[in-house]
């Protein structure tokens, strides 16, 4: 596992996490969200260096998906 890989499994845990706790969602559900979202797509490229970010950073454009559908 490289460095990039594994700090993106760190911020998705986290964002489940954030998910579960701000939003009251069940595990199964925060899964389901951040996996099939474009955070996550955008958190794996290492292009966007999203995945060096603090998770509340990066839980704010999860939060601005989940709302409007898009990431900004």
């Amino acid at each position: 596992m490289t460095d990039i890989e594994y700090m993106t499994e760190c911020m998705t845990k986290d964002l489940i996490l954030l998910l579960m706790e701000r939003r009251n969602m069940d595990l199964e559900t925060a899964l389901d969200i951040i996996y099939t979202s474009d955070t996550f797509q955008k958190l794996k490229d290492s292009k966007t260096g999203l995945y060096f970010q603090s998770p509340l950073y990066v839980y704010d454009f999860l939060e601005k998906e989940i709302e409007t559908g898009r990431m900004s």
